[in-house]
């Protein structure tokens, strides 16, 4: 008996990546291996030269198809077997691997916007809707929208296999978010990138887009952004570690930018220091400070021990990239005060 599997791939696309996917059916009992495609079409080769490797890393069932059909993220090669430029996940891996002594972990907020048509979900056809006040995790027809997409997609997350571990309406109208972890850094990327594959699907049965844009709307109304919590070992088990953490990734300005260049398109728009946000270019931290740069929970200086989360990066961050970025220069820094 035949079943199918659905190949995805993060394509060439700039400056934000967009995700590809085709069908592959393969025999009762055959195992999904390396398959080409049209780079010229991706972004990701020129037509003289256009064919790409797809190489399978993660595979669960897929929630859509159901039975025994399968989703595949693969990462992208170039022919002879080496990672394609776009292949950020091949970058992070040497990394995960040298600091794999810290046990780094991360929990995503990769919030979104529902778009119909030009406008985000519940905004009037003309005009703007009430202010933003009653929207966040709000409840009710008048103040909620896409609720019927976002419990379908949390579902069929969960019968993935998925580490996600909550949803929220956001601060906007149409405005969502979801959770992924705790988990290592390669396991969070790649399942925050086939949430939001499922995502987009989805949404599509119902007519709808999501949008990871970090300003889907110009003016008074927040933006979407993918705050990465973080944390290592040293950092679950004492406070200094945190703030070892904390200083480095401010450690100097070239550091500083180093990060948020990374963390996605269009966070100058987004990183104001209005709606909850710290300017893009300077960088804080502190506890309970949602207009930080990186803020400390409350309980983590209560508990002397836990995590932190970086509120830089937008909704349209590469997972792969923000997870490698905080593993090397937190780590780093961690390595170096002999806190591991």
């Amino acid at each position: 008996m035949s079943f199918k599997a659905e190949y995805i791939w993060i394509d060439g696309t700039e400056p934000t990546a967009k995700l590809r996917s085709k069908t592959k059916v393969l025999t009762d009992g055959g195992q999904p291996g390396t398959w080409g495609f049209d780079g010229s079409s991706t972004n990701q080769a020129e037509g003289h030269a256009s064919d790409r490797v797809l190489v399978p890393v993660f595979t669960c069932p897929d929630p859509i198809r159901g039975g025994d059909d399968i989703l595949v993220l693969c990462e992208v090669e170039n022919v002879d077997g080496t990672p394609h430029a776009s292949n950020t996940r091949a970058v992070l891996r040497p990394i995960a691997e040298q600091f794999a002594a810290q046990e780094a972990i991360f929990g995503i907020e990769q919030e979104y916007t529902f778009f119909k048509g030009y406008r985000p979900l519940g905004f009037p056809e003309a005009g703007f809707p009430a202010p933003q006040g009653g929207y966040y995790c709000g409840v009710g027809a008048d103040e909620v929208f896409g609720r019927e997409v976002v419990e379908l997609h949390l579902d069929r997350c969960l019968a993935a296999g998925l580490a996600i571990c909550g949803i929220n309406a956001e601060v906007m109208p149409g405005q969502w978010e979801f959770q992924i972890g705790p988990v290592d850094g390669l396991t969070a990327s790649d399942h925050l990138w086939v949430a939001r594959y499922l995502l987009y699907r989805t949404a599509e049965e119902f007519g709808i887009s999501a949008t990871l844009d970090a300003k889907p709307v110009k003016g008074d109304w927040n933006g979407a952004g993918a705050h990465t919590n973080f944390s290592t070992k040293a950092m679950r088990e004492g406070y200094d570690a945190i703030i070892t953490a904390c200083e480095s990734l401010g450690a100097d300005q070239d550091k500083v930018l180093e990060h948020v260049g990374q963390y996605g398109h269009g966070i100058e728009e987004r990183l104001t220091g209005l709606h909850e946000t710290a300017p893009w270019n300077v960088y804080s931290y502190g506890v309970s400070d949602r207009g930080a740069s990186v803020r400390i929970p409350w309980q983590v200086e209560v508990d002397k021990k836990g995590y932190i989360e970086d509120r830089r990066p937008n909704a349209n961050v590469d997972p792969y990239v923000v997870t490698r970025l905080l593993i090397n220069t937190c780590c780093s820094a961690l390595e170096k005060a002999g806190q591991v």
